[in-house]
Order: C-alpha cells, then sequence, then structure tokens
C-alpha cells in the first residue's frame, strides 16, 4: 500500500473533529448550567438564545456566565500539567524514532475524550465526568503534542526557503477546517441535538487514526541497533538537555535572538488565545445572545482569516521581512479587539474578524524563524519547546481572562478584550528589539554538538 508523506491530512481531520466538538461541548456546558441554576429548560427563540435583558432574569443569566467561565478554566487547568510532561517527553523522541507515533498518539487521546462527551451526552452524566476523560486525553499529550510534531514534520521535509509558506500552509489547513467545524456544528447541532455530532466527532477521530496507522509515510526512523543502545533514563536526560541547551549553547547574540523569538510567540499567543476563548461566552451574553447557528457563523469566519493570514505571508515574504509580517499579525489583532470591547451588534461582532483578517501571521512566521535558528536533527526538541509555551500561554490566559471576564461582566463585558489589546505591548517590544538586536551570521544554533550547520 503506497503510503502518503504529507502530515496534513492528519491535522486537517483532528482539527475538524476537535474544533466543531470543542464548541458543542462549550453549548452542553453552558445549556447546563443553565438549567441547574434557573430550573428551567433552555429555549431558543428565532436568533436569538435563551438570553434575557429584563431586570427579573438578568441576575441569573450572569451568574451563569460566572460559573460557566470558571468551569472552562478548571478544564484547561486540569489538563495543562499532563499534556505539559508528555509534549516535552514525545518531542524530543520524536527526532530519532520518528513521526508518526506521535502524531498517533494525540489521535488516540481525542478518539476517548469524544467517546466520553458522547457518553456524558447519551446517558445525561454529570458534567464534571469531563474531567477525568480530559486528563487522560491530556496524558496522550493532546493537540500541543500534535502541533509539534506535525510542524516538525513540515521543518524535516522543507528547506530553509519553503519553511514560511508551509507553515503557513499548516496554519491555513488548522484554519480552514476549524473553521468548518465550527460552521457545520452549529447547523448540525439544532437539527440532530447533542448525541449525533458527538457520535460523528468520535467517527472522525477514528478515521484520522486509520490513515495514521495504513497511509502516512514515516519521515525519520532510529535504527534498531541505535534503540537497544539507548536506554529510557539516558534519552529522557538527552530531551531535557536539548532544550536546556538552547539557551547555553552558541554566541551570546544567537542566544538572545532565541529568547526574544519565543517571548513574542508566548506572550502574543497568551494575549490571543485568552481572548478568543471567551467569544463564545461573550456570544452567548446580552445584548448579542447568539445562537448556535450564529455561534457557528462567528467561528466560521476564522476560516477566512486563516486564508487571508496565509496568503499574506506568501505575498509579504517576498517583500518584508519576517520581524514586519508579524507585527502587522499584531496590529490586526490589536484593531480587532479593540472593536469587540464595544461590539454590541451582530454587525459589529462580524466586522471584529474582518479587521483581524491578519492575526494569524506572526504564528507561522515567528516558528519559521525559531526553526532556521537550530539543526535540522533538532526541530522536533524545538517544537516541542514552542508546543509546551503556547500551551502554558493558553492555560494561563485561561485562567487570567476567564477569572477578569467573571469579574467584570457585569460591569463591561468587552474589558478582556481591552485587556489582550494591551498585552500586545510586550510582543510589540519585543520585535523592537529583534529589529536592532539580531545575531551577526545567519547559521544554525547546534543544540548538542558544536558541529557546524552544513
Amino acid at each position: 500500500m503506497k503510503k502518503l508523506a504529507t502530515v496534513e491530512p492528519i491535522v486537517a481531520l483532528y482539527i475538524l473533529a476537535n474544533m466543531a466538538g470543542a464548541i458543542i461541548i462549550q453549548q452542553y456546558i453552558y445549556r447546563n448550567i443553565w438549567e441547574n441554576e434557573t430550573n428551567s429548560s433552555y429555549i431558543e427563540n428565532g436568533n436569538r438564545s435563551n438570553c434575557y435583558q429584563n431586570d427579573s432574569i438578568n441576575p441569573k443569566q450572569q451568574v451563569v456566565q460566572e460559573k460557566s467561565s470558571r468551569y472552562f478554566m478548571y478544564l484547561n487547568l486540569s489538563v495543562f500539567f499532563p499534556g505539559l510532561i508528555v509534549t516535552l517527553i514525545l518531542g524530543g523522541f520524536s527526532d530519532h524514532y520518528g513521526r508518526k507515533l506521535f502524531v498517533l498518539l494525540p489521535s488516540i487521546g481525542a478518539l476517548i475524550n469524544s467517546l466520553a462527551d458522547l457518553a456524558m451526552a447519551y446517558f445525561s452524566w454529570s458534567i464534571y465526568v469531563l474531567f477525568p476523560s480530559a486528563i487522560l486525553a491530556s496524558c496522550f499529550g493532546g493537540f500541543p503534542a500534535l502541533f509539534a510534531a506535525a510542524f516538525a514534520y513540515v521543518a524535516d521535509v522543507s528547506s530553509n526557503k519553503q519553511k514560511n509558506m508551509r507553515m503557513a500552509l499548516l496554519d491555513m489547513v488548522l484554519g480552514v477546517m476549524g473553521g468548518i467545524g465550527a460552521l457545520s456544528s452549529g447547523y448540525f447541532l439544532k437539527a440532530a441535538g447533542f448525541i449525533w455530532p458527538f457520535l460523528t466527532v468520535a467517527l472522525i477521530n477514528l478515521a484520522n487514526i486509520i490513515y495514521i496507522i495504513f497511509f502516512f509515510e514515516e519521515h525519520t526512523q532510529m535504527s534498531r541497533n541505535e534503540q537497544n543502545q539507548i536506554s529510557f533514563c539516558d534519552k529522557f536526560k538527552e530531551i531535557l538537555s536539548r532544550i536546556l541547551i538552547i539557551f547555553t549553547s552558541s554566541d551570546f547574540r544567537k542566544r538572545i535572538h532565541i529568547g526574544l523569538l519565543l517571548l513574542a510567540l508566548s506572550t502574543f499567543a497568551l494575549a490571543e488565545f485568552g481572548a478568543l476563548g471567551l467569544y463564545t461566552l461573550y456570544e452567548l451574553n446580552v445584548p448579542l445572545c447568539w445562537n448556535e447557528i450564529l455561534i457557528g457563523a462567528g467561528s466560521a469566519t476564522d476560516l477566512g482569516i486563516f486564508l487571508l493570514s496565509f496568503c499574506g505571508v506568501t505575498i509579504f515574504s517576498y517583500h518584508l521581512r519576517d520581524i514586519f509580517i508579524v507585527s502587522i499579525g499584531i496590529f490586526s489583532f490589536v484593531g480587532g479587539m479593540i472593536l469587540a470591547s464595544f461590539a454590541t451588534t451582530t454587525l459589529l461582532m462580524f466586522l471584529v474578524r474582518l479587521v483581524s483578517l491578519f492575526a494569524f501571521m506572526p504564528y507561522p512566521v515567528l516558528r519559521s524563524m525559531l526553526s532556521k535558528s537550530v539543526l535540522p536533527s533538532d526541530q522536533g526538541a524545538l517544537f516541542a519547546l514552542v508546543a509546551c509555551l503556547e500551551n502554558l500561554s493558553g492555560t494561563i490566559s485561561s485562567t487570567i481572562f476567564n477569572n477578569v471576564y467573571a469579574a467584570t461582566v457585569k460591569q463591561f463585558a468587552g474589558f478582556s478584550f481591552l485587556l489582550a489589546a494591551c498585552l500586545c505591548i510586550i510582543p510589540i517590544g519585543t520585535l523592537c528589539v529583534l529589529f536592532w538586536w539580531k545575531p551577526q551570521e545567519e547559521e544554525c544554533t547546534p543544540l548538542i554538538t558544536e558541529e557546524d550547520c552544513s
């Protein structure tokens, strides 16, 4: 059977299933908390959710918003440490044992999680059963591990000139399939309830596992003799040393360069992940009061953001330096956040996505800049570190932004978006330093040896 040397279908199926599943499970939890707090069923009226603006019901709506926000925060915190540790281990191991196993494990974890969601909806279990299933799924690495393995695979098969475009293409696949999953989830949920969408998500995850096992071609493999010579403890120490030596080897300028790139990436992810994670709650709240169709349509407009971000990276790479491309993306995101903080109508909320059209450009460009700074044999360790930093940023941002949103939802629900815009001062300042402080030579940084990059 002929195998395919492409990781994009794996990312596409994974994101399609899990983006749809994430949006559906958020609404399931929200409705469950609504029914428990108000002792009434969740009823929709046309294009409006069960969201009222009169004084007798609105206080209960705010309580539901606060409890839902904190529930999502605790759920994100519960999966952080298992996912962090497993991602670090898998990323380093994949440099020697190949990427195939380490895109398979997160897909198995996603299947377990989707089956737990299906069982919860079918048997009407408590929403708190999501915690053990989510923790178990994170022990398989979760999205950060698949993310690290996928980008490391792209770095393996791409030249330095191709990395910007290939990584932007992978981000575009992520965005397009996520948009399709988000848009379809609303219509599917409205037409069939919760059980059939959860079953469909599980079947897509199963199809992804079948593709990985039978159709995905491995790229990097370690010989059997080499595998037998290295013990697990020695290998684990080597993985940790690969990450630590990033900051202890090479010249001072190169270390500053890598450190600033990581700082810019993690702080921008902190702001963006925190703000985007609040969109569903914000849209369910007054005065928008969106239903599942509008929520899915709003999330699907991110498809256009990913498409234009990919086009922007592709075009700008021929005319602008990488730092300027990243800056355009950050300012696009800041503009969208300022508009979102004052969005009180459906039209304005869709215009937020229009202003943010280039908001995803910084990620592929910053990853490409980091990838060019290390040896080809260390791409897995590098992207494991990047994935862990983004996972850490996502967890911290979830904690901060959900607490801030819960505290300010009664006074000014859009405050969290202004906070995200203000946090972008850090990556913008970092880029200014990078513009003036750059390595004297464009050469790879050795993580383990002192050999020159060929």
